[in-house]
């Protein structure tokens, strides 16, 4: 599964000189956990999250201790560019989804940005996305799946289509059964290398994996 298949887009962004407040009730307001932070050419340069907001935001209330806090200090942040997080980490449509999940594991985030090529933020996948797709309902998926391969076979073959947690297994008359056929390296959709039989099932199993929510595609023979 690709992240531009699972990623939430267009992406909720503040700019660096937001007010904390502000950036507070964007993230409330469209319940989310942390956003791009982009400067005034909106270029992406950081990412706040809902604990960079909350840090200093409340002063120590005088009823909870015996000794009241002193007072004086310094005046907490104003500017989400002063409480942000820069330097992070950035995924693009085409990588992998598990390429993503290990870099918020790593670095024990939420979410991640996406850019395109030019380094522009359009869309953000977050680890909730990944949740929704693997709560999707199997018979759901099925249909998604059953749609696809007819779209691209109107005349057939014709497979019979089941999804057991997410795992799609395609029936047919295929000289294997099993997980996809090896792909050799850079034959991409022209198939280059393999036989009728596998080219069917490497499209198949191409089609099956667009439908997110799909982790895996099994092959089964007809008996």
């Amino acid at each position: 599964m690709l992240v531009r298949e699972v990623m939430t887009s267009p992406a909720v962004t503040v700019r660096r000189t937001d007010t904390v407040r502000r950036a507070i009730r964007v993230l409330h307001g469209h319940d989310i956990t942390a956003a791009p932070v982009l400067d005034d050419s909106g270029r992406l340069v950081g990412v706040v999250s809902e604990m960079d907001l909350l840090r200093d935001e409340f002063e120590p209330d005088p009823r909870a201790t015996a000794i009241p806090p002193s007072g004086g200090g310094a005046p907490p942040p104003h500017r989400v560019e002063e409480v942000m997080t820069a330097g992070v980490a950035t995924v693009t449509g085409t990588t992998d989804v598990t390429v993503a999940i290990d870099l918020m594991v790593g670095r024990r985030i939420k979410s991640l940005p996406v850019v395109d090529g030019g380094g522009a933020v359009v869309g953000v996948v977050s680890r909730r996305d990944l949740m929704a797709m693997l709560a999707r309902p199997d018979e759901e998926l099925r249909g998604e799946v059953v749609e696809a391969l007819r779209e691209q076979y109107p005349g057939g073959p014709v497979w019979e289509v089941a999804v057991r947690d997410g795992v799609a297994e395609l029936t047919g008359a295929f000289d294997h059964a099993g997980d996809e056929p090896a792909r050799p390296e850079n034959a991409g959709f022209d198939n280059a290398g393999f036989d009728d039989a596998d080219k069917t099932a490497r499209i198949a199993g191409l089609l099956a994996r667009t439908v997110p929510g799909i982790v895996r595609v099994r092959f089964l023979t007809r008996s």
